[in-house]
């Protein structure tokens, strides 16, 4: 008989014990959440609002910036919390909650990734049927899609958890409810449903991860064949890609394409993944974008006058 699962709560961790440390970062992480939501709703608003951003990259970049709001929230407001006042408790079902939403939005932004490099590989490779690939309803459809695997993932997470017996520890050595950690705790052998989750979530990853690579490789290869400066606005764009796409998935790999085991740097690797990322893609996307920082002039010169 398996023993019943009487956990009502966890207890996290948090990143530090040392009172002095978490205050220091509570304003740090505090800070970076707010760049992050300032920084993404820019990107979103002004391609939402800009008719020179119709096309289907900028589309896609708001609904990635959209997501990386909501990812961050998912996990930053209970990190500056458990820091500042000391708030390390989550009930079992806010925990399963954000184990979900984590997944649900992490997920839908790697099968994003996926798709906004198709959107480069049809623009670069085959510019004269660009419009007649891209039109605006399968870009709603590429949208939808990702969000649905996104879901899926998240489904599939969640249910090879949810219904394992937690029968007496509960605390949490991590600031935010996540799989390697919540199977720790589980009071039955979890070697089987540690291998579905690095499947689920780390195969996913590196497949993902290598399906890019390979992607952005047969683009870089084409621009031979563009003018210089075909070539220049090209490399701008796909290097603003490569680079949020390592930053993403370096960290995914990493966590979750591994046996279930828990390591001392894992905390500083989703610290990376969750706080970071999400903060440096507005800057990524718009320092080397002329038409975005035309744009944003633009609005701002507006709403100015």
């Amino acid at each position: 008989m398996e023993p019943r699962n009487n956990v009502t709560y966890f207890i996290l961790l948090g990143l530090t014990q040392n009172p002095k440390e978490q205050k220091i970062l509570s304003i740090v992480f505090s800070l970076s959440y707010i760049l992050t939501v300032v920084g993404n709703l820019l990107i979103f608003v002004t391609v939402t609002v800009s008719k020179s951003l119709d096309s289907p990259m900028y589309f896609f970049l708001a609904g990635l910036s959209f997501i990386d709001v909501m990812y961050a929230s998912v996990i930053s407001p209970q990190l500056i919390s458990g820091l500042f006042f000391g708030q390390k408790t989550i009930s079992f079902q806010a925990c399963m909650i954000q184990l979900f939403m984590e997944h649900f939005f992490g997920g839908s932004e790697v099968f994003l990734l996926l798709v906004m490099a198709y959107d480069r590989y049809v623009a670069i490779c085959k510019p004269l049927h660009y419009l007649i690939i891209m039109r605006h309803w399968v870009c709603i459809m590429l949208l939808i899609g990702a969000w649905m695997l996104g879901f899926l993932h998240s489904v599939i997470q969640l249910s090879s958890l949810y219904g394992l017996p937690f029968c007496g520890p509960n605390v949490i050595d991590h600031f935010f409810c996540d799989m390697y950690p919540l199977l720790k705790l589980v009071c039955s052998d979890t070697y089987v449903i540690g291998l579905f989750v690095a499947i689920n979530g780390g195969l996913s990853c590196s497949i993902v991860f290598l399906l890019l690579l390979i992607s952005y490789g047969v683009i870089l290869h084409s621009l031979k064949n563009l003018s210089q400066e075909g070539k220049r606005k090209a490399l701008s764009t796909c290097g603003s890609h490569i680079t949020v796409v390592v930053f993403f998935f370096v960290p995914c790999i990493f966590m979750y394409a591994r046996p279930a085991r828990n390591f001392p740097i894992d905390k500083s690797v989703s610290v990376c993944s969750t706080a970071i990322t999400p903060m440096l893609n507005p800057l990524i996307y718009t320092l080397r974008n002329s038409e975005m920082k035309d744009a944003v002039k633009q609005i701002w010169r507006r709403k100015v006058t």
